[in-house]
């Protein structure tokens, strides 16, 4: 009986053994993945003891652009290569006037706008006028003649005076940006239809028969044959001159040569008959 029992035990013990044992897996098919349980305490690898992703010949950390240094980094060919985005100018240093040439042959006029620049003050070209009165209101100096002086030699005064007071070193920079198109004006008075100024373009040659055309012609008791133009030499120290024209043979009789080629400042006076009928 005894020995019956225990090959009942052993018996129940074998298909208690059995049900507790896992079924093997079957074998995976081509292209199917395989899954596998990563438990506690298995040893992975460290990312900072991972070696750098290589695509290409390229590390991974290369294939985008750094910004380390100021710079921008690209991997061409396995090389790393620097291109910096700042400029080689040295902070501080004054910008580079080699293809500047200053003007020194224009001579400024009323009317004309330039573009001034004091490259030590890093600022932008500031535009200026010069006004009726031929001056420029320049920073730190004040009102300035600029009237018939190029633009080289007007730097080099303004250069001068900056740093007289204002600078240990002054780089002045003037250009011409836009050039008057009126050279100055003309005044025609007395008997013609429209009295007033008239403007001289620049490069024109403008005659006092050709400004009392322009102003509309002789009036009805214009005396056409003493019309005199007045030149005032005050801005340049010479004498005041005076023409007296006879308009008749000019217009009427076409001997142009006897007319008189006008300067701006000019006065054209038409007088009156002394008998009018």
């Amino acid at each position: 009986m005894i020995r019956q029992a225990c090959l009942v035990l052993l018996a129940l013990l074998g298909v208690v053994a059995l049900a507790q044992t896992p079924p093997a897996s079957a074998a995976p098919k081509a292209g199917e993945p395989v899954f596998a349980e990563i438990r506690p305490g298995t040893q992975t690898a460290s990312a900072s003891n991972a070696s750098p992703e290589i695509v290409g010949g390229q590390r991974a950390g290369d294939r985008g652009l750094g910004t380390e240094g100021g710079g921008q980094s690209a991997a061409v060919g396995g090389n790393t290569a620097t291109a910096s985005t700042s400029t080689n100018v040295t902070p501080g240093a004054p910008a580079s006037l080699s293809g500047y040439v200053a003007d020194d042959k224009y001579k400024l006029r009323v009317g004309d706008k330039i573009s001034l620049q004091i490259i030590e003050d890093r600022d932008a070209p500031k535009s200026l006028v010069v006004a009726d009165s031929g001056e420029l209101d320049v920073p730190y100096v004040g009102r300035v003649a600029a009237s018939d002086k190029t633009c080289k030699q007007l730097a080099a005064e303004l250069k001068t005076r900056l740093e007289k007071e204002y600078y240990h070193r002054a780089t002045v920079v003037i250009a011409l940006d836009v050039a008057n198109k009126f050279l100055g004006r003309v005044y025609v008075w007395g008997q013609v239809r429209n009295q007033g100024p008239i403007d001289i373009a620049v490069n024109e040659n403008l005659t006092a028969g050709k400004a009392i055309l322009r102003a509309g012609g002789f009036g009805d008791f214009a005396n056409k044959k003493r019309v005199k133009v007045v030149r005032s030499g005050a801005t340049d120290g010479a004498a005041k001159q005076s023409f007296e024209l006879n308009m008749v043979d000019i217009l009427e009789k076409g001997k142009t040569e006897k007319d008189v080629v006008l300067q701006p400042d000019d006065f054209i006076i038409v007088p009156s008959r002394l008998i009018n009928f």
